[in-house]
């Protein structure tokens, strides 16, 4: 609807409002399918490495073949060491940040990297410059947060292994130990099907951000804080927090019945584009059933559960899990600790982050929306102090 000659009136939330043009991927969430580029996210997640996701969102192809494959994951393993300034700091920031975690300690370190290495505004930048400083960003990013992480918890930090793949390597830096491939795996494939969805929120600010020519630190950093809240990135823990709260099969009904009905969310259920079944969440079941264990089992009966209660208290609304509710079950099992499942994430979202931002680059109109006034009718006279 217009509502001046030079304004138009977009829907809350800007749901469904077309913003710009993209080739990196798109949600179909009526389907229940979203890809990356022109391939299927969930049968990338099925058959390919996450470097090999990485290269297709960055230079627009999968590797050809093993020796491109080699060569880019050897291009990104050798980003991973911090520069020796940004390392020297962590402590310091771990301590700082220990009551809130290692994704706020992610923002301050990924500002800190980014001054250190000389990112400048990708406003001023060759196309090659700012993939370079995004491929640099992306490769630092899981040493940054798994290093907070172990300073928090009085553990000296584990420097990356380069002969190590993405998740395996992420999980080696978390641990201390190499992992077992079967939780390495289940944990890349997770990273794949995470590294974009559409214009979600944090994505978007990113792509702000960009607009205005910031560097990519900048960028990262704004997605990185729109990534941290409970209605975005942030649900994973929650959603495992329920099953707890819920504790034994006898009390999934009761419990679900009296949360519905006061109006509360049920995290892990729902999603604000698809209205069938999210194809993460099912991937990830799968996954989840190949574990196996009472904790799969019990997941899978509340999941039954709350969708026969949801179906009769909420009829005609189409409410099934999201990638949240078996993410936090997959990363359980692989051992991470449910303070790490949004910095585990933000591993992954990272490089689609990323690639957007590289896409925003090269379209110099600002992202600058108008919003609609509601206070008091000005202009007022301004009152005087006695």
């Amino acid at each position: 609807m217009n509502t001046t000659d030079s304004t138009i009136e977009g829907p809350r939330g800007l749901a469904g409002v077309v913003v710009t043009e993209t080739e990196l991927g798109d949600v179909r969430g009526r389907e229940g399918f979203y890809h990356y580029r022109q391939y299927s996210a969930v049968e990338l997640a099925a058959g390919r490495s996450f470097e090999d996701v990485w290269h297709l969102m960055f230079r627009g192809t999968l590797p050809a073949d093993t020796a491109e494959r080699a060569a880019f994951a050897a291009e990104t393993a050798a980003l991973r060491r911090l520069p020796e300034e940004v390392r020297a700091l962590l402590p310091d920031l771990a301590r700082a940040t220990r009551l809130s975690g290692p994704l706020a300690g992610l923002r301050t370190a990924l500002s800190l990297l980014g001054a250190s290495a000389g990112f400048r505004p990708v406003y001023d930048l060759t196309p090659e410059r700012r993939a370079a400083d995004a491929l640099a960003a992306c490769a630092a990013v899981p040493t940054l947060l798994t290093a907070l992480h172990r300073l928090g918890q009085g553990l000296e930090p584990v420097e990356p292994r380069g002969d190590l793949p993405y998740a395996a390597n992420y999980l080696y830096m978390l641990a201390g130990e190499e992992p077992d491939p079967a939780r390495a795996r289940a944990v890349e494939q997770y990273l794949i099907s995470t590294v974009d969805h559409g214009f979600n929120a944090s994505t978007f600010t990113a792509r702000v951000i960009a607009s205005t020519g910031a560097d990519v630190a900048a960028c990262l950093t704004g997605a990185i804080g729109a990534l941290s809240g409970p209605l975005h990135g942030g649900a994973p823990s929650r959603a495992l927090d329920t099953l707890d709260a819920i504790g034994t099969v006898d009390r999934i009904g009761p419990w679900i019945r009296e949360r519905v009905l006061a109006g509360d969310r049920i995290m892990g259920f729902g999603h604000p584009v698809y209205r069938t079944e999210d194809p993460r969440s099912r991937m990830l079941r799968d996954i989840a059933l190949g574990f196996g264990g009472p904790l799969v089992d019990f997941a899978v009966e509340v999941e039954r559960q709350v969708e026969e209660i949801l179906a009769e208290l909420k009829p005609g609304r189409e409410l099934h899990t999201n990638v949240e509710f078996y993410a936090g079950v997959v990363m359980e099992l692989c051992g991470l600790p449910r303070e790490m499942f949004t910095p585990t994430f933000c591993a992954a979202r990272v490089v689609g982050w990323s690639a957007n931002i590289l896409e925003q680059a090269t379209d110099s109109k600002i992202i600058r929306p108008a919003a609609r006034y509601t206070g008091p009718t000005p202009p007022q006279p301004v009152p005087l102090l006695g």
